[in-house]
Formats: C-alpha cells, sequence, structure tokens
C-alpha cells in the first residue's frame, strides 16, 4: 500500500518537483497550493504524511502545523517542513510547533525521501516497501517472500 504524502506548496515548479519524485518512489502524492486547501484535503482524507513549505498565501505554514497538531484527527500526522527558512532560529520553531523533520531549499529530492521513509519508518513502518535484511534472510513482507541468501523459501 503507497502511503499518502500530502505536499503544500505554493511553488508550482517546486510542487510538481517533489510529486514526481514521491511518484517514482512509490508514493501517492497530494497536491495543495495553499494550506486552506490542505485542511479541505484533509478533512476528506486523512494523509499519511504532510510536506509542508512555511511561507504560503494565507494562512502560513507554523499557524496550519500548529492547526494540525492541535486537532485530535490529525496530531499525530508526521510533518516535514521544507522551507526556505533557515535561519537556526526557524528551524528550531518549526521543530516546537510539532514538525518531525525539517529540510531547507534548495533541496536534494533524493534526500527528501530518504527523510520521508526514514519518517514513516518510525510511525507507520508497513507504509514503506523496503524488505528487512538480517544475516543473508530477507523479508519482503510487499511481495510476501522470504529469502536466505537470495533463494527463496517456500513455505
Amino acid at each position: 500500500m503507497a502511503a499518502n504524502i500530502l505536499i503544500v506548496e505554493d511553488e508550482e515548479s517546486i510542487l510538481e518537483l517533489i510529486a514526481i519524485n514521491l511518484h517514482q518512489a512509490g508514493f501517492n502524492p497530494i497536491r495543495a497550493l495553499n494550506a486552506e486547501y490542505a485542511e479541505n484535503i484533509i478533512r476528506e482524507a486523512l494523509p499519511d504524511l504532510i510536506i509542508l513549505d512555511w511561507m504560503l498565501p494565507g494562512m502560513n505554514g507554523a499557524d496550519f502545523a500548529k492547526r494540525v497538531r492541535s486537532n485530535s484527527n490529525t496530531k499525530s500526522v508526521p510533518i516535514i517542513m521544507l522551507t526556505a527558512k533557515s535561519e537556526e532560529d526557524d528551524k528550531l520553531k518549526g521543530l516546537d510547533i510539532g514538525a518531525d523533520d525539517y529540510m531547507t531549499k534548495p533541496f536534494s529530492p533524493k534526500e527528501l525521501i530518504a527523510r520521508i521513509k526514514a519518517v514513516l519508518r518510525r510511525k507507520m513502518p508497513e507504509l514503506v516497501d523496503e524488505p528487512i535484511s538480517i544475516n543473508g534472510l530477507t523479508l519482503d513482507s510487499n511481495k510476501h517472500l522470504l529469502k536466505n541468501n537470495n533463494k527463496t523459501i517456500s513455505i
């Protein structure tokens, strides 16, 4: 099952760049150009994770994050702030208001995907499509496969 990732970003080119990379990584991107539209999306279907810009038109990302954290239905949804605000005080404020992670622009799409996977592994490991390998044994729960040194084990 692909994780639904809500991207709240007002710059359409950045929004599309993130969405394309999420799709290629096996996630289901959901787009919102502002916080108000994102709230409507959340009312209809709760996302598995939110990527949130700070500087949005209307309600800014910090206020939106506070609203997400204060709502009993959404308070556990992970948030990754992705913003041009790069000062230490900004990062601290973002984390203090409830962001699970904080990245600054410009950013690496590969690093963003890695951070998304890391947050999801902690919050909802079943949403990350990564096999588990230990001492030659590999378990791929999505494909329902168990391998020993790359040889499939039948059960």
